[in-house]
């Protein structure tokens, strides 16, 4: 990449970050609050799922905006949204105001993701895609992990973790209007959401075993944020211990982003993937016997970061692999939509759970899901005959 490409690329996976750090924050720091507050699981639960259901609102009506102004505007709409709503939670703490600025939170946040992940894809050669989707994966881990770690912040002044974050937010969120303006690949279709469903139609048709992926690490990502504090809570652990658990997860997927992106350049996505995703089963069943011993839970989570933590990325990666260049736009906004499916079972799913089976882990339900898409992979999944692994 050249310098202008460069810049570009680090300014896209900085405010990528503060993104990360804002979500990372949000659904711990919301579930303790509810929690401390007396709000049921469930509740608690169907809270954490407003971000998602605005992703899933605004996912159809997304694309075309992004072909006609281009990906500046997008990332710039989107942030700015984001900041506005952080600003706002300290207002007035209601359920249903909550509820409705973690919407304005999701549809920013995926104006923003959308708009950096198909531009990002856009411009890096195939030979350092994954390289390049694993750091841009690895710098929104990096925020996820420091996120949580505002939750303690809460006993100081309920509004102080909102306000670090709407600040640090318009910190990174300036030097989107340096960058110049670019559009993606075009297509002779007529813009309409009738067209929009085709091309959905056509994407998932190319790739949909590479949407699974997103939608599983969604559902791990707000399940494990959104409900395991308050099951957590439930079984004797700390704030501060939840927020450490939470945390070590987060670096374990740090650690090993950067690493898995390049392997799968070298040896093929699809063969990375069953080989997190198998791993992944395994340290997620091992946590749920390990309650009890809160220092060996860090390391398992650790661990399990350090192999599930990439899923997302790798499953970008993935689908641009098997999706023609056309409907890149198409296939990574699916990969989103399918992120947030995952995400609003998650914490909804796990609130449900926790009062159903209370002697049963809930680390169970998590390994449940690994496991079930590593087994598609496995007998659906393909590498695309066009797509050689790069010898070194």
């Amino acid at each position: 990449m050249d310098k202008q490409m460069k810049f570009r690329f680090w300014v896209l996976i900085s405010i990528v970050a503060i993104s990360g750090f804002s979500q990372g924050m949000l659904l711990p720091l919301i579930a303790v609050i509810f929690e401390g507050d007396g709000l049921s699981s469930s509740h608690n639960g169907l809270n954490a799922a407003g971000l998602y259901i605005g992703i899933l609102l605004v996912s159809p009506f997304m694309e075309d905006p992004l072909r006609k102004f281009g990906y500046k505007p997008i990332i710039i709409g989107g942030g700015l949204l984001v900041i506005l709503a952080l600003v706002l939670f300290p207002l007035w703490k209601s359920f249903w105001f909550w509820f409705g600025l973690r919407m304005l939170v999701g549809i920013g946040d995926h104006a923003l993701h959308f708009g950096t992940q198909t531009w990002i894809t856009s411009f890096s050669p195939e030979s350092k895609r994954g390289r390049n989707i694993s750091l841009y994966g690895l710098f929104f881990g990096l925020g996820f992990a420091v996120g949580p770690l505002m939750t303690p912040l809460v006993k100081v002044n309920e509004s102080l973790p909102f306000i670090v974050s709407s600040l640090l937010c318009l910190a990174a969120w300036v030097f989107l209007f340096i960058l110049k303006n670019e559009h993606p690949e075009q297509t002779m279709e007529v813009s309409s959401f009738r067209s929009t469903m085709s091309r959905f139609k056509k994407a998932t048709k190319y790739g949909w075993v590479a949407f699974l992926p997103p939608l599983g690490y969604g559902f791990l990502e707000a399940s494990l944020n959104g409900s395991f504090p308050v099951y957590g809570l439930r079984n004797g652990i700390d704030v501060t211990s939840v927020s450490i658990l939470l945390t070590s997860f987060a670096i374990g997927g740090i650690v090993f982003q950067l690493p898995l992106g390049i392997l799968s350049d070298k040896y093929g996505r699809r063969r990375i993937l069953l080989t997190i995703l198998l791993l992944g089963f395994i340290s997620f069943t091992a946590a749920g016997f390990l309650e009890a011993y809160i220092p060996a839970l860090t390391v398992v989570l650790f661990i399990a970061g350090m192999v599930v933590g990439s899923t997302f990325s790798l499953g970008i990666s993935y689908m641009t692999d098997l999706m023609p260049s056309k409907y890149l736009p198409t296939g990574n906004l699916l990969c989103g939509v399918a992120f947030s499916i995952g995400s609003l079972a998650g914490p909804y799913t796990g609130g449900i759970f926790i009062e159903l089976f209370e002697n049963i882990s809930f680390f169970m339900i998590i390994s449940l899901i690994l496991l079930f898409i590593f087994l598609v992979i496995l007998f659906y999944g393909k590498e695309k005959a066009s797509i050689q692994p790069v010898q070194s």
